[in-house]
């Protein structure tokens, strides 16, 4: 009997430390597929942030009919939907800048492009983010009433 308990413990000193040196050899992989899983989050966060104002800049400029359109009702749309991007994305879409508009009153679309960096886990990444919507210009017409 005193054999078979001598090599029992002989497993035991062999297996000592193993799951130290397992977790030391994970935890690192562990962390990183966390820290990229949260990175991964943020941009798409930042873009989606950068998608939605871009939509809502095209919402509001869809509905200026061709003859009302002038320059400074662009700007105008344009200012206020960069301060809407700063708002809505806060620090997770930092520098927000919204293009000028694309009014093209032949072809009857408008578009506007919301550019801007997301944050980053890593010192030294930039995470550009740039989005674009499009929409159809509304035109209303009257009723021919004869």
């Amino acid at each position: 009997m005193p054999r078979g308990r001598h090599r029992s413990t002989r497993r035991r000193r062999t297996q000592r430390g193993a799951s130290s040196l397992e977790l030391a050899i994970l935890a690192p992989s562990i962390l990183a597929l966390i820290f990229i899983s949260i990175q991964t989050a943020l941009w798409l966060y930042g873009r989606s942030v950068a998608l939605n104002a871009a939509q809502e800049g095209v919402s509001r400029l869809r509905l200026v009919q061709p003859p009302l359109y002038t320059e400074a009702i662009g700007e105008k749309v344009r200012v206020d939907i960069e301060a809407y991007a700063q708002q809505l994305g806060g620090n997770s879409l930092g520098d927000a800048k919204v293009l000028p508009p694309s009014y093209n009153n032949p072809e009857g679309q408008v578009s506007f492009t919301v550019t801007g960096e997301t944050i980053s886990l890593v010192p030294g990444l930039h995470l550009e983010v740039n989005r674009t919507a499009t929409g159809q210009i509304e035109q209303f017409e009257a009723d021919d009433d004869n």
